[in-house]
């Protein structure tokens, strides 16, 4: 029997996490949440811009709860841990990229027993933060003794994010210096972050006393750079490079961190990709060391991303492909460490 899924949520990781669900040969689509009124009782196929689905999607959050389904995909703007809850109590197993990759004491307890409510499960999952800085740190960490340090960062034009609102006025770039580094952005991306460190450090057995830092610094545009959310005039943020140490006896043991720039021209500092472009890295210190670079999960032109963000779909595939996973595993929060090895599935024409 198909696990029965509801999508939450059809921005540009929703819509990617349908498709998926669609192509995965155990899930079955039984229902959407959408926020905007002009969505509701649109087929699901017909949002997505494919033929329809039998799907109407919903703003009604009880008409959610009410349903029966196995799992919800959650993936809002920003996750409502009310939401989240709320859905753990119906029954439905939740898999999100919005937060609880490595809940803390308090959220992990009140996520257990909404999960003991329900009998369900839920897990947090994403590339970054999820995935770059903490699950792959931790694979690639198998391959090692005495590890000193581990390290997952990201190197991005931020031009190919297809949020411009976002961009603009969370992420404060085309502002000016102070409001950027009086934004919210690195108090937002620290709730992730952080608990990526905290996953590194608890499982490689780190000292429990490692003080945790974070920094902001900038580049600001030294001439006008087009981009989609208009002209960055010059002395305005035109490049971001949030950063998250985990140091231990003044040594740094867990290093996350991501450069976002509005393209490689016209920086202040000259920031740039370096040869090697876009791409993830992830690095082990030990015995032996391992140095890993991820391409393919940023695309190749600015008008490529704003169309379909190989980040955005790879992302939402990890939330599909952990479903039948969580929906497997015992009651309770299910992070990486807790889950087997999750595994995508082959290509129709190949099975």
């Amino acid at each position: 029997m198909a696990v029965r899924v509801v999508q939450w949520a059809t921005g540009g990781v929703g819509r990617a996490a349908i498709e998926g669900v669609l192509r995965h040969p155990e899930l079955e689509l039984v229902g959407c949440y959408v926020h905007s009124e002009d969505k509701h009782g649109v087929d699901v196929g017909t949002i997505i811009g494919a033929e329809p689905l039998g799907v109407a999607a919903t703003t009604d959050v009880d008409e959610i709860l009410a349903l029966d389904a196995d799992c919800v995909i959650y993936t809002p703007l920003v996750g409502v841990a009310d939401e989240v809850t709320a859905l753990l109590r119906s029954g439905k197993n939740v898999v999100t990229p919005v937060g609880w990759i490595y809940p803390g004491e308090r959220q992990r307890a009140v996520l257990e027993e909404a999960c003991r409510a329900g009998g369900v499960s839920v897990h947090g999952t994403g590339v970054n933060p999820g995935g770059v800085p903490d699950l792959h740190p931790l694979m690639f960490s198998s391959l090692s003794s005495a590890v000193t340090y581990v390290r997952g960062e990201e190197y991005s034009d931020i031009r190919t994010y297809n949020a411009p609102d976002v961009v603009r006025h969370v992420m404060c770039f085309g502002g000016t210096p102070e409001e950027a580094r009086s934004g919210p952005m690195l108090e937002l991306l620290s709730a992730g972050f952080v608990r990526s460190v905290r996953m590194c450090l608890d499982v490689l057995g780190f000292s429990p006393d490692a003080e945790v830092r974070s920094t902001l610094d900038l580049a600001v545009a030294t001439a006008p750079i087009d981009s989609p959310i208009g002209v960055i005039e010059p002395g305005r943020v035109a490049g971001q490079r949030f950063v998250w140490e985990a140091v231990v006896r003044d040594q740094v043991v867990v290093r996350v961190a991501v450069n976002w720039l509005m393209g490689e021209e016209h920086l202040d500092p000259a920031w740039d990709f370096g040869p090697e472009g876009e791409r993830f890295e992830v690095e082990v210190k030990g015995d032996p060391d391992t140095f890993v670079t991820i391409k393919g999960w940023q695309p190749d032109t600015v008008a490529e991303g704003l169309v379909r963000n190989p980040g955005i779909v790879v992302t939402a595939m990890h939330c599909v492909n952990s479903v039948p996973y969580v929906v497997a595993a015992p009651p309770g929060v299910r992070t990486y460490v807790d889950l087997p090895l999750v595994a995508g599935r082959a290509h129709p024409d190949l099975a």
